[in-house]
């Protein structure tokens, strides 16, 4: 379903560029927006529907997070960049990668200190002030990293960084447990 859902996502923002504008070049902030759609898209993927299972394995999960977590990355940046071969052009490549390597990296560190549930609202709070608000001194680079040109530097370290902590922090502790009364609804 997570799939499905990315690739509609994807399919409906190329399909409103393609049909409500002229240029072949996407906006950045539309580009910025799509990247987050998809990652929020995914999110469910990071918690199971059992959080015994989810501590429990004969294998360790470590390894297993990870792989899940560049899987995610690799369907977040190929559903854009497949788009540059068509008339509406999500790009350019390294926003597209640095965006969704960072925008994943700040869901899976929401995954493993918030839960899963909740793993999608600091992305989104945060981009949309990001798009809102565009800053360019130094610190205001850092601050609205995702909406930044491709070229900056600031933006560039601070996805790493998120993505990064995110990686290591859902490695290692994977999704937070959920409190009884949500368990329960399901």
């Amino acid at each position: 379903m997570a799939l499905a859902a990315a690739g509609g996502c994807a399919a409906l923002m190329w399909s409103l560029w393609s049909v409500f504008s002229d240029s072949r070049n996407v906006d950045v902030l539309m580009v910025v927006l799509t990247v987050l759609l998809l990652v929020a898209a995914l999110t469910a993927t990071l918690g199971g529907p059992d959080d015994a299972i989810e501590r429990a394995a004969g294998l360790p999960w470590p390894p297993r997070r990870v792989a899940h977590l560049l899987v995610a990355f690799l369907v977040v940046v190929v559903l854009p960049l497949a788009t540059l071969a068509t008339g509406a052009r999500f790009g350019p490549a390294w926003l597209v990668v640095r965006d969704a390597a960072g925008l994943l990296g700040l869901t899976a560190l929401g995954a493993a200190t918030i839960g899963t549930a909740r793993a999608w609202f600091l992305p989104l709070g945060w981009t949309l002030a990001a798009i809102l608000f565009p800053r360019s001194e130094p610190i205001g680079q850092i601050l609205t990293w995702q909406a930044q040109p491709p070229g900056s530097t600031a933006a560039a370290v601070t996805a790493g960084l998120l993505a990064l902590g995110g990686l290591i922090a859902y490695a290692a502790a994977g999704p937070a447990p959920r409190a009884p009364a949500e368990a329960a609804q399901q």
